[in-house]
């Protein structure tokens, strides 16, 4: 699993170029994996920390950084108030970049009017917007705040020699029948499958392939036959309970030996 996250992440391209935002993407080096042998994630972790140690294990690799500090906490006496994902150091120019890393599955909703804040989470709990300003304002301030000052110079790190850039992947799902979309300035490449509502996956267009629901440790990689596939019948039966429980799960579905499709079921 671990070998197959590292491609997926690899191959996930960021949700846009260079500066936008008010914030620096992240360019990541090109990687070779032929001799790549990631260690195991530990059990467990949220799939943003899962990535988190999947950048961590690639950026080593590419001989192109260093990393000097990795999920710092800042604390304010005995309080936690942030934590600083990344410190890199390029080893060629010896700048110091500080990465926050995010990697996101936003439904495009072509229902709102405002693009930016039409990437929303499956479940309506995470918004592309909304992340984008804890970045910049709170996360990236907070290396520069007293307390972040203190942590970062305890490990011989001088702040003022900071620069800040975001590493924020996503994969895109747009409406399964819809009309071309403006994500602009975002990275059209990004949109990686569709998303539907539960009972327009009762229709028969659906009903000769099979379909599997992966795990949220899966959801970064590409889709493959080594499942156990489930038939439209089956699989309509297993959802009808995560609709129950408002929740919106992924699919694969299967339409041939070679031909598969991403999409989100949601419950709304």
């Amino acid at each position: 699993m671990i070998e197959q996250q590292c491609t997926g992440f690899l191959n996930t391209p960021p949700l846009w170029q260079n500066e936008q935002f008010g914030m620096h993407q992240f360019e990541f080096p090109e990687i070779d994996l032929t001799t790549f042998q990631p260690k195991a994630i530990p059990d467990k972790l949220r799939l943003g920390h899962q990535m988190e140690y999947v950048f961590k294990q690639l950026v080593e690799y590419s001989s192109n950084y260093e990393v000097l500090l990795h999920n710092l906490p800042v604390k304010r006496g005995k309080q936690t108030i942030g934590e600083i994902d990344f410190i890199l150091r390029n080893l060629q120019t010896r700048v110091l970049i500080h990465i926050e890393l995010t990697y996101k599955f936003y439904i495009i909703n072509p229902q709102i009017s405002e693009p930016l804040h039409q990437l929303i989470g499956p479940n309506k709990r995470d918004m592309f917007f909304a992340k984008v300003e804890k970045i910049k304002n709170r996360q990236f301030k907070l290396l520069h705040s007293k307390e972040g000052i203190t942590a970062l110079t305890d490990h011989n790190i001088e702040p003022s020699k900071i620069k800040h850039q975001t590493c924020f992947k996503g994969q895109l799902f747009q409406p399964y029948v819809s009309n071309s979309l403006n994500i602009n300035p975002l990275n059209t490449s990004c949109i990686s499958g569709y998303w539907l509502r539960f009972d327009d996956l009762k229709s028969g267009e659906f009903k000769q392939y099979q379909f599997y629901i992966p795990s949220k440790s899966e959801w970064v990689i590409a889709p493959h036959t080594a499942v156990h596939w489930k038939s439209h019948a089956k699989i309509l039966l297993d959802l009808k309970l995560w609709m129950l429980q408002e929740n919106a799960p992924m699919l694969w579905n299967k339409k041939s030996e070679t031909e598969f499709e991403k999409f989100f079921v949601v419950w709304w």
